[in-house]
């Protein structure tokens, strides 16, 4: 019968570089499926189209804009202008129309003209094109920076959903391995209650073994039952992650000791986390900062715009050479006194600025700390783990010892209950510790933004 420890010596001694190759694939292959799939990672991807969009928004106040306006009028009464044009022309044209003996020069009427337009339309399209405006510039420069901190976030939920499928991994390949001791524990106590049936068929043995036996037999169904639970506990947990359903299969062909090896070679290295995402985020927040002080001074920067108006306008609907026209023309904007109200933004914005550096030094005490906690985690992890395997190694010999001298009579059945005990909780706590240690590189690997997340 094959034991856990005897699988971990021959793990050591015939590790291939083939053996690391193939478990860092597979775990490779579950990753990328979860960036694939993951609901959380879709939604922060939507937030990345979100922020491109906002910069294409951006650049578009740099085109002209067209539009068709169109207005319409009428009125009656109100004020008005009185015009004598009958009482001042038309003795004149008179006495002309006798002196040419002709009607050239017709009667006039005076005339009484309103202010206000009746049935007056006017309708045109207009094209703005806006021609200095810092606001536009600055605009588009921090739209752009928005979508590499959108970038960035994506990266950063990238880096803990990586952590957390390798840990959710380990702990699915610790709760299999536990059942798998756990029914090993399951045959020796059968095992057990076989010889000491024989042993009370022969005359030999005793009742209250048998009794004992069966005890076992029943403490050990009820462990594996839980362990079972907990494979199921794990396995769904690991399918959430990667946006499968909670029964789907997973590959635990997985050499763990060939990982353990890995990571020896790595334990002394000291941890490096300058390459983190965070500080990434946080300096492209203070250059949005940083912009968005600059684009507050200069608020009294003048702004210009061209515009042109083809249209028509007329009263009764006429529409003819005379009614049609062109326009066009710049507006010059030059603010002068908005309240002191551009003041208090440049305060604002250098007080955000101020913020964001300050953030950027807490963030970086912060990482530091928790990446030498994951280092010393990782080196913890580790000596128990070996203290571990030398405990495993000496509670099979004890085991088969007292195994061998209950056979002959030399060891009471109460000392192999105990040595199987101590055997089977040491082949747990190996078991256990053998993927913390593995937890922790994880951990480790997502406090330095060591993972390569572009295959």
């Amino acid at each position: 019968m094959r034991t856990v420890f005897s699988k971990a010596c021959l793990g050591f001694l015939f590790l291939l570089p083939s053996a690391v190759n193939a478990q860092n694939e597979l775990l490779r292959q579950y990753i990328d499926s979860a960036f694939a799939n993951n609901i959380v990672l879709e939604q922060k991807n939507i937030s990345l189209e979100k922020a491109n969009a906002a910069l294409e928004i951006a650049k578009s106040w740099s085109y002209p804009a067209v539009n068709f306006q169109f207005g319409y009028q009428t009125a009656d009464g109100g004020r008005d202008i009185y015009l004598p044009l009958g009482d001042l022309l038309n003795g004149v044209y008179a006495t002309l129309n006798q002196l040419t003996a002709s009607n050239a020069f017709p009667q006039l009427e005076n005339q009484r003209i309103n202010f206000l337009p009746k049935n007056f339309y006017d309708g045109r399209i207009r094209t703005t094109l806006p021609i200095i405006n810092e606001d536009i510039r600055y605009g588009k420069k921090i739209s752009r920076q928005q979508i590499t901190l959108s970038e960035i976030e994506v990266d950063l939920y990238k880096r803990e959903l990586v952590k957390n499928i390798k840990s959710a991994y380990y702990q699915y390949l610790t709760a299999q391995q536990a059942v798998a001791i756990y029914e090993s524990a399951l045959e020796l106590a059968r095992e057990g209650q076989r010889v000491n049936q024989k042993l009370l068929d022969n005359g030999k043995g005793l009742h209250a073994y048998l009794l004992r036996s069966n005890s076992e037999i029943e403490q050990v169904n009820a462990q594996l039952y839980q362990a079972r639970q907990q494979v199921i506990n794990a396995r769904a947990y690991f399918n959430l992650l990667l946006n499968r359903e909670q029964t789907a299969a997973i590959d635990s062909n997985y050499n763990s000791t060939a990982a353990l090896d890995e990571i020896q070679s790595t334990l002394m290295a000291p941890p490096s986390n300058e390459q983190r995402e965070e500080f990434r985020a946080l300096r492209q927040a203070l250059a949005i900062n940083e912009n968005l002080l600059e684009m507050n001074k200069r608020f009294y920067y003048p702004k210009l715009n061209g515009f042109l108006d083809l249209g028509s306008q007329s009263q009764n609907w006429q529409f003819n050479g005379q009614s049609r026209y062109y326009m066009l023309g710049v507006q010059l904007d030059v603010p002068i006194f908005a309240g002191y109200r551009n003041k208090y933004k440049i305060r604002q914005a250098e007080l955000d600025a101020r913020t964001s550096r300050l953030n950027i030094e807490q963030t970086r005490q912060q990482l530091q700390l928790t990446g030498t906690t994951a280092h010393n985690n990782l080196l913890a992890s580790w000596q128990s783990f070996k203290a571990t395997t030398k405990q495993l190694e000496a509670a099979a010999a004890y085991q088969r010892l007292i195994e061998r001298g209950y056979r002959e009579g030399t060891n009471s059945f109460i000392e192999t209950i105990d040595a199987r005990n101590q055997y089977t909780q040491a082949q747990l706590q190996y078991n256990i510790n053998q993927y913390r240690v593995l937890i922790a590189a994880a951990a480790l690997e997502r406090e330095t933004a060591s993972f390569n997340l572009k295959k």
